[in-house]
């Protein structure tokens, strides 16, 4: 059997798609590599949110699905929109990494440790920054996108101080020195997703295709935290530019999940903590979703598609 992956052109993304080529290959699977640029990756100078959310990093890979030129697409699970146009479907999930943000410096003296901290950090996340503004008023942030590699070699040039980065991609990079904290779950909360890699496919690929990279790739207990988290995202019909956040665990056989919104100038905010059980985790991450846009959440997404002039 041969599978085609598509994937984006960038070191982390040709990480995240040989991981899975290994995985495959180590099974018997012949596996073509089919690297592109998305839109998200030419479109430098304007942030996503400003961009729009929804398949900045998948329109292409998706049209080569479609036509049959690729059989699964890779991607950062986080990068995905909540809701995929009917033709394609997530086929797996791989086992997740961290899931935690991580301050990223060559200044081993800084660090997130008190509200009073106070210097300049780089970053693109909608999320981060409001999460930023709304424990450590002080710190300045500045935007900063491009691959991992870009981006350490903007705050090198003095863009900025430091860079709050996730985990994963750090980890698979091996920019492990350069991290200066690790930060708590509770208080940085991640995207939906963060720290695992998604397989999308045309719904039209072969069912002995399918049924071969599911079997080898997808991660059971990641699946279930997955379809919880995007549930949650998917009923506030938010993408990865809107400052939400969410984090699924299994706790003592429980489906736990921590989630909510940011305004965009981290003022404002709902969450919550609710517990559900594995069997039915996209149940849970709806009722989140539902409990949130009851407590403000309505108000806070109609301020943050005014201010992004989505409507």
């Amino acid at each position: 059997m041969e599978i085609k992956i598509g994937t984006r052109k960038s070191l982390l993304a040709m990480w995240q798609a040989n991981h899975v080529k290994d995985a495959l290959e180590a099974q018997g699977v012949h596996v073509t590599l089919l690297p592109i640029e998305t839109k998200g990756d030419k479109v430098l100078d304007v942030s996503i949110a400003k961009i729009g959310s929804k398949g900045v990093f998948t329109e292409e890979l998706e049209a080569m699905l479609e036509s049959g030129e690729i059989d699964i697409a890779i991607h950062s699970a986080k990068d995905l929109p909540s809701e995929l146009p009917a033709q394609f479907d997530i086929l797996a999930f791989s086992a997740r990494e961290k899931a935690n943000d991580v301050l990223v410096s060559h200044n081993k003296s800084l660090g997130l440790k008190d509200s009073h901290a106070a210097f300049k950090i780089g970053t693109s996340s909608t999320r981060r920054i409001a999460t930023l503004a709304h424990y450590f008023p002080n710190i300045e942030t500045v935007e900063i996108r491009g691959n991992l590699q870009t981006r350490i070699g903007k705050m090198e040039a003095g863009h900025c101080d430091a860079l709050l980065l996730a985990y994963a991609g750090v980890a698979r990079m091996g920019y492990h020195g350069l991290i200066n904290q690790e930060l708590p779950l509770d208080i940085f909360t991640p995207a939906v997703g963060q720290g695992s890699l998604a397989v999308e496919i045309a719904i039209s690929l072969s069912a002995e295709k399918k049924a071969k990279v599911r079997d080898i790739i997808n991660d059971p207990t990641a699946e279930i935290i997955l379809k919880c988290e995007r549930a949650f995202l998917r009923k506030l019909k938010g993408g990865c530019s809107i400052p939400a956040f969410a984090y699924a665990h299994i706790d003592n056989g429980k489906l736990v999940l921590k989630a909510g919104i940011f305004s965009l100038n981290g003022k404002e905010n709902v969450k919550k903590t609710m517990e559900g059980t594995i069997d039915s985790p996209a149940e849970l991450g709806l009722k989140m979703g539902e409990f949130v846009l009851q407590h403000g959440g309505t108000e806070i997404l109609a301020h943050i598609n005014s201010a992004l002039n989505r409507g």
